[in-house]
């Protein structure tokens, strides 16, 4: 399988289960065993078992070969052997530890990491109707609108309706609120 190919079925094999933090390095002048080393992070053992797993079947439709799986039995450290490519799924804390950015980053690789990049949308066609919505001024007020039933909204003004708005007495404060209890307790016993 083309070294390109191979790569780009290992980044979208391990995109498709949200590996985390995706690198990509160039092996050639730094060992003969292999060409390229692709490092992944897993946030538990069970994802990067996923991982490792996922790597290997796409792999494989794909008509690569598989030469060895090592590290599923704990999950934190999956290596997956491809031949031209090794890939390592790691978790978080494991590859802080041992750094492999650092071993085989001499030469990163810069690849697209995500879904296919589609044409942009044709421009629409405008209306009267979005001409008129695109002249409006922008609202001014900064709360957003609460949405109410068409049912709820009548109850609310009919029951308001016609009667005039009661005054609130203003809260009392707590400071104000202990000599009032106080002249009421000693009036009481008195």
């Amino acid at each position: 399988m083309d070294l390109r190919k191979l790569q780009r079925v290992i980044v979208d094999a391990l995109d498709d289960i949200k590996a985390q933090d995706i690198k990509v390095f160039n092996t050639t002048e730094q060992t003969e065993l292999f060409d390229r080393v692709i490092i992944a992070s897993g946030t538990s053992n069970r994802q990067t078992r996923s991982l490792a797993s996922h790597v290997r079947d796409k792999v494989k439709e794909a008509g690569g070969q598989v030469i060895s799986v090592e590290g599923e039995e704990s999950g934190e450290w999956v290596l997956v052997d491809l031949g031209d490519a090794v890939v390592h799924i790691m978790q978080p804390a494991i590859r802080a530890y041992y750094r492999l950015e650092e071993l085989w980053g001499a030469k990163p690789v810069n690849v697209r990491i995500g879904p296919a990049e589609t044409a942009a949308p044709a421009p629409r066609k405008l209306t009267r109707t979005t001409r008129a919505k695109s002249d409006a001024s922008p609202q001014t007020d900064s709360k957003p609108q609460v949405a109410t039933s068409a049912k709820a909204a009548p109850r609310k003004a009919a029951s308001t309706a016609g009667k005039p708005r009661a005054a609130r007495p203003a809260p009392a404060t707590k400071a104000a609120a202990l000599p009032a209890a106080k002249k009421r307790a000693t009036a009481s016993k008195g």
